[in-house]
C-alpha cells in the first residue's frame, strides 16, 4: 500500500527484454535502502526489487503488467516517480493506492496558470464510474485531485512543487500515463454492479466543475 506522496524522482537507465517481459535498472537515491524482495511503486505501479546495488535497483515487469501500465512506452533516461510501501505508524498525506494501475490516460493539454499548471487527462470510458468531481487519483502514482471531470477526461491542477518534484516536470502533450482510481470508489461501484445497477449507461459531455 502507497500513499501517492512521491519519494524521489528515478531514472531508467537500463531497459531489458526478457523472454517473458522486461527487466529496469532504475538510478535513484533509494537504492542503498533497499533490498530483494521489497516493494516499490514505479510510476504508480507495485514492482518488487530484485537486487540492488550502489549502481540502481533491477526489477522485473511481467508480461500483463506491460499489457496494463503505460511501461511499454518507456524509454531508456526517461524520469520516474518512485515510493516505498507506506509505514503503518506514518501519516497519511495523500489517499490509499495499491499499485495496481486501472487504465492507461493521455496528457491532451498543459497549460500554466500564475505559476501552476493545469493538465488534462485523457482516459477510457470503462474508467468513468470511477472518477468522481474533487476526487482523489493517481496520475503515474502522484497523489492528485479531480479539479474537473468530464466523460472521458478529467483536469488536475499542479501545485509548483509537484510539478518541479515528478516526473511531471517532463510531461508533455501525448504522453501516457498509469491512472488508478479511489480505492474506494472501486468498492462502490461494485457492491452497485452486484446489485444489478447499470453503470454503462454514461452520457458524452464537456468537461464541467
Amino acid at each position: 500500500m502507497f500513499t501517492g506522496i512521491v519519494e524521489t524522482v528515478g531514472e531508467l537507465a537500463e531497459v531489458k527484454p526478457t523472454p517473458s517481459g522486461l527487466r529496469l535498472r532504475l538510478i535513484t537515491s533509494l537504492a542503498p535502502d533497499l533490498t530483494p524482495g521489497e516493494s516499490l511503486a514505479v510510476n504508480g505501479v507495485c514492482l518488487t526489487v530484485v537486487s540492488s546495488d550502489a549502481s540502481g535497483v533491477h526489477m522485473d515487469v511481467s508480461p500483463e503488467t506491460l499489457r496494463v501500465t503505460a511501461f511499454a512506452a518507456l524509454k531508456r533516461g526517461a524520469l520516474v516517480n518512485l515510493e516505498r510501501p507506506m509505514r503503518a505508524d506514518a501519516r497519511v498525506g495523500g489517499h490509499f493506492v495499491q499499485g495496481h494501475v486501472d487504465g492507461i490516460g493521455s496528457v491532451e493539454e498543459i497549460r500554466a496558470d500564475a505559476g501552476f499548471h493545469w493538465l488534462t487527462i485523457g482516459f477510457s470510458r470503462q474508467l468513468a464510474p470511477y472518477l468522481v468531481s474533487k476526487g482523489s487519483i493517481a496520475v503515474d502514482g502522484i497523489s492528485l485531485t479531480i479539479a474537473a471531470l468530464g466523460a472521458d477526461r478529467f483536469e488536475i491542477q499542479v501545485i509548483p512543487y509537484t510539478m518541479h518534484h515528478t516526473n511531471l516536470a517532463r510531461a508533455r502533450v501525448h504522453d501516457r500515463v498509469n491512472l488508478e482510481c479511489d480505492l474506494v470508489g472501486k468498492h462502490v461501484v461494485r457492491i452497485a454492479e452486484l446489485a444489478g445497477l447499470d453503470l454503462s449507461a454514461i452520457r458524452q459531455g464537456e468537461v464541467t466543475r
